[in-house]
C-alpha cells in the first residue's frame, strides 16, 4: 500500500509537494476506509482530489503514472531522454526533478514492510537513485545510485548478498538515463529484496486511467471469466443499462480475428411482456464501455491488493453510479486503493460515504505553480454544515474564477 509520494519540480508542481494516504485520527467510516499496516501507521484506502480545470488535478496522476512506468523503461541508448518534463514557467525547467515514494509491501508471512524509493533526475540522466526497506526500526540499504564521471554508480547494502561479477554485470547494463530496476531485469539474477519490489509495482501499482483511456480490453478480458463476468453485470445492473447478459464473439477481419461482445437487452411492454434484444458492442453508449472497463479494473485491484488511479472519474458516468462504485469498493476491498480526481462535488455531501481525510485540492497559483492541499488543514471543519455548500463558495479554492 502506498503511504505517500513526495515530489518536486513535476510538470505544473514547481515547489516540494507531498500527497499522502495516511489518515488522521477520526474514528469516522474506520472498518471500510483505514488499513493499519504497523503500530500507529494507518492507511486510507480512498483519496479524491478537486480542482479547476488546469490546476493540476492531473499532473498528479501523471507524476504516479511517470514513476510507474519509468521504473520497467529501457531506453534504445544512453543519449535518450529520460520522459521527465519539469515546471517550465520559469528557470526550474533545467533544474533537477524529484520524486520519493512510501510504501509497504507484504513479505511472505503477509507482514508490511516499509520501503522507500528515492530519484532525482533531469531530462538526460539519473543524479540519485535509493531503496531503503525497514526490517526493523531504522532503515537498511538495498541500492543506493549515484552519478559520477558520466557513468552510474551502484552499492549495495551490507544486507544484500551479491557477488562482485553480478554487481559489474549490472552496473554495465545500467545507462545514466534508466532506473537500476531496469538494468537489473536484463540480467539473470536473483535479489528477492529487489524482486519483491518489482513485483509490487509490476502487480500491485496498474496504470492510471485517463477521460479519454480506451478500457474496451478491460472489459473483453473479463467477460470470458463467468465469475467476473458476473461482477460487471452487478454494476450494469445498478446503472440501469437494462443489460441482463454479455456473450463474447470472434468477428473475421482482413487483419485477422477480432474479438467483440454481445450484449442482451431484457425490456418489457405495456403489457408486461417480456422481450430480449442482442446489440453490438459498437451500438451501446460510451458510459456502459466505460462501466464495464471500471468495473473489471476495480475487481482486478481488489483481488491484487492493488493501487488504481484514475483522472476525472465522472466522465460518462452518472454521479450515483460513482457512488456505488466508490461504496462498493470499500465494502469489498482489503488492502486495495483508488486515487482519482474528479468535478462532482455531490461526493462532499455523502458524510456516511467520505471521510474528511479523503479530500484534497489542487490550486494553481498566479506564477503558474500547482499547490496540492488536504482539505484537513483547515480549522473547524467540524462546524461546517456543509462541505459541498463551504466548497461551492469558495471556502476551500480549488475552484475557476467565475
Amino acid at each position: 500500500m502506498i503511504a505517500e509520494i513526495k515530489f518536486k519540480n513535476f510538470f505544473s508542481f514547481r515547489d516540494e509537494t507531498v500527497f499522502s494516504f495516511e489518515a488522521d485520527r477520526s474514528k469516522d467510516l474506520e472498518s471500510y476506509h483505514i488499513v493499519e499496516v504497523a503500530p500507529e501507521v494507518r492507511l486510507l484506502k480512498l483519496a479524491v482530489v478537486y480542482g479547476a480545470n488546469a490546476s493540476g488535478k492531473s499532473n498528479l496522476i501523471l507524476v504516479y503514472d511517470f514513476l510507474r512506468e519509468f521504473i520497467f523503461q529501457t531506453p534504445a541508448n544512453k543519449s535518450s531522454e529520460t520522459g521527465v518534463i519539469p515546471f517550465l514557467l520559469d528557470n526550474n525547467s533545467n533544474k533537477p526533478a524529484s520524486i520519493s515514494l512510501t510504501f509497504y509491501v507484504q513479505n511472505e508471512k503477509e507482514d508490511f514492510i516499509k520501503h522507500v524509493y528515492s530519484l532525482e533526475l533531469t531530462r538526460k540522466h539519473i543524479i540519485k537513485e535509493s531503496l531503503l526497506y525497514y526490517i526493523s526500526q531504522q532503515p537498511s540499504s538495498i541500492f543506493e545510485r549515484t552519478f559520477e564521471g558520466g557513468v552510474s554508480s551502484i552499492k549495495y547494502g551490507n544486507k544484500i548478498k551479491l557477488t562482485s561479477a553480478a554487481k559489474e554485470e549490472i552496473s554495465l547494463k545500467c545507462l545514466p538515463n534508466m532506473s537500476v530496476f531496469g538494468a537489473y531485469q536484463q540480467v539473470n539474477i536473483n535479489i528477492q529484496e529487489i524482486e519483491n519490489v518489482l513485483t509490487y509495482f509490476h502487480h500491485q501499482m496498474m496504470s492510471a486511467i485517463s477521460p479519454m483511456k480506451n478500457l474496451k480490453q478491460y472489459s473483453e478480458n473479463k467477460i470470458g471469466n463467468q465469475i467476473s463476468k458476473e461482477y460487471i453485470l452487478k454494476y450494469l445492473q445498478e446503472a440501469d443499462f437494462n443489460i441482463s447478459d454479455i456473450s463474447e464473439y470472434n468477428q473475421d477481419s482482413p487483419t485477422g480475428s477480432i474479438k467483440s461482445l454481445i450484449f442482451q437487452h431484457k425490456v418489457q411492454n405495456d403489457n408486461g411482456e417480456t422481450s430480449v434484444f442482442d446489440f453490438p458492442e459498437l451500438l451501446e453508449s460510451q458510459g456502459t464501455i466505460r462501466t464495464i472497463g471500471l468495473a473489471g479494473c476495480i475487481q482486478e485491484i481488489i483481488l491484487s491488493n492493488a493501487i488504481l488511479a484514475i483522472d476525472e472519474i465522472e466522465s460518462s458516468l452518472h454521479p450515483r453510479l460513482i457512488e456505488y462504485i466508490i461504496e462498493r469498493f470499500l465494502k469489498e476491498s482489503k488492502y486495495a486503493q483508488i486515487l482519482f480526481t474528479t468535478h462532482y462535488d455531490g461526493l462532499l455531501a455523502e458524510e456516511e460515504l467520505l471521510r474528511k481525510d479523503n479530500i484534497w485540492f489542487t490550486e494553481k497559483n498566479k506564477d503558474g505553480a500547482t499547490i496540492l492541499y488536504p482539505l484537513t488543514d483547515y480549522k473547524g471543519l467540524n462546524r461546517i454544515s456543509s462541505l459541498q455548500k463551504a466548497y461551492k463558495f469558495g471556502k476551500f479554492g480549488a475552484i475557476p474564477n467565475i
